[in-house]
């Protein structure tokens, strides 16, 4: 009897052992870097910098988690729907390609992340003195580089996903920036190990960006507003709320 329990409990081990899950790990160095997961085995950690301390790098971690969530989301979408989608003819223009939009969401989603780091420090001081300041691209100063500020993780700036379509939110009047994943996909385009320098500010805001699918503008796939927008009205149509979603506007307006 002993023999039989001792064979079924070694049997259990070498099972969990061989499972995916149960081989997943929390990458980090002893130097400058503390890497979250990913959200899977297969995809590439975003490298978070020691001067976020535990707390904080917990919830960098869930957010870029979530970011990969939304991009992949919104990647999906493209590969199914193409340009049929409505989607697609609202934010890219009535007769636009997908390979824009489908490669940026699909670098955001899976490309190696290189040198890119993230971090809580101020070395350029921005932060501390630009009123309003959230965070910001390093530029020049160091181009795989972005810094997150305190006032990110001050109570009530950031929502998670599973608040899409939640407190009054619509897609429409909602903030691109009120979401950490949407927050964090626009940062993700300011660097170029993950963007390659494709993606700029062209539109600003709602109006911006539908006056430039409308008009048939070929930039509308490399447009940092235009790709949040969808990346969320996405999510609140096949995810938050399926079938209904939250735009704040009528389908085909």
């Amino acid at each position: 009897m002993r023999s039989s329990t001792l064979l079924t409990l070694l049997t259990a081990a070498a099972a969990v052992s061989a499972s995916p899950l149960g081989r997943q790990e929390i990458t980090t160095t002893t130097t400058t870097i503390i890497s979250n997961t990913g959200s899977s085995s297969t995809t590439p950690a975003f490298p978070i910098h020691s001067s976020c301390n535990s707390t904080l790098s917990h919830q960098l971690t869930r957010a870029f988690d979530e970011t990969v969530t939304l991009a992949s989301v919104a990647r999906d979408h493209l590969l199914e729907h193409g340009q049929s989608s409505p989607f697609v003819k609202k934010y890219f223009g009535p007769n636009s390609t997908t390979i824009a939009p489908l490669g940026v969401f699909s670098r955001v989603a899976s490309a190696a992340r290189g040198k890119m780091l993230f971090r809580c420090d101020d070395p350029d001081r921005n932060c501390a003195t630009q009123e309003g300041w959230a965070g910001h691209w390093r530029g020049s100063n160091a181009t795989q580089e972005t810094v997150i500020c305190d006032l990110s993780f001050a109570p009530g700036k950031r929502r998670w996903l599973d608040q899409v379509c939640g407190l009054g939110y619509t897609v429409k009047e909602g903030a691109t920036n009120l979401f950490w994943a949407t927050d964090l996909l626009h940062r993700t385009f300011h660097v170029p190990q993950v963007s390659e320098d494709a993606v700029h500010h062209y539109a600003d805001g709602w109006d911006e960006v539908l006056g430039m699918a409308e008009g048939g503008d070929e930039r509308s796939g490399f447009d940092s507003d235009a790709l949040i927008y969808f990346a969320v009205d996405v999510y609140a149509y096949e995810v938050a709320e399926p079938g209904r979603g939250c735009g704040g506007y009528e389908m085909g307006n």
